[in-house]
């Protein structure tokens, strides 16, 4: 095997009416990936799905009061008896199936970005949970997760006091005296 040496092409102008055709079109297909990956990350997998074959995840907040965690779910178009949620351990499982209508299955599309089938979240809870007292109520397509933090599980605020050898060597000072 013999390597053949790369010249710049501004040194042989002749050859760099093929090289750059070639560079352009790597360019292009590069800008077009990264486009693609900004754009929708979740939907580039390994088998490179286009995006209305991509998986749909539900977006969701996680917010922590102290007394509670509270979850939620944004599930538009999702009817609430087709979402199943179930806590083991730490583990908040949401999952569900969000059907597409029947009446458009026979036209063709141009472009789709809604997005069907089932879905599964597992969300870690910080700290220990009282599962048999969470709550879950669905409204204008948000599903709102409520569960309690076990009283073991509390944050307890400690009061911060000056030491008694703090105090005594402390100095106190005049202002403007001389």
């Amino acid at each position: 095997m013999s390597l053949i040496r790369w010249n710049h092409p501004k040194s042989h102008p002749e050859d760099s009416r093929y090289l750059l055709p070639a560079l352009s079109t790597m360019r292009g297909e590069f800008d077009r990936l990264f486009d693609r990956l900004i754009a929708e990350p979740w939907s580039m997998t390994g088998s490179m799905l286009s995006s209305s074959e991509a998986v749909w995840m539900p977006s969701l907040d996680v917010s922590d009061t102290g007394k509670e965690i509270a979850v939620r779910v944004e599930l538009p178009g999702v009817d609430p008896k087709d979402v199943e949620v179930s806590i083991t351990g730490t583990h908040l499982v949401i999952s569900g199936d969000k059907t597409e209508e029947s009446e458009g299955r026979n036209e063709s599309r141009y472009h789709m970005e809604r997005r069907f089938g089932a879905f599964r979240r597992i969300i870690e809870l910080p700290g220990a949970v009282d599962a048999k007292k969470a709550v879950a109520e669905h409204a204008h397509g948000v599903l709102t997760i409520r569960v309690p933090r076990t009283e073991e599980a509390r944050p307890t605020q400690v009061e911060v006091k000056p030491s008694k050898e703090a105090a005594s060597t402390a100095r106190t000072v005049k202002v403007g005296a001389k």
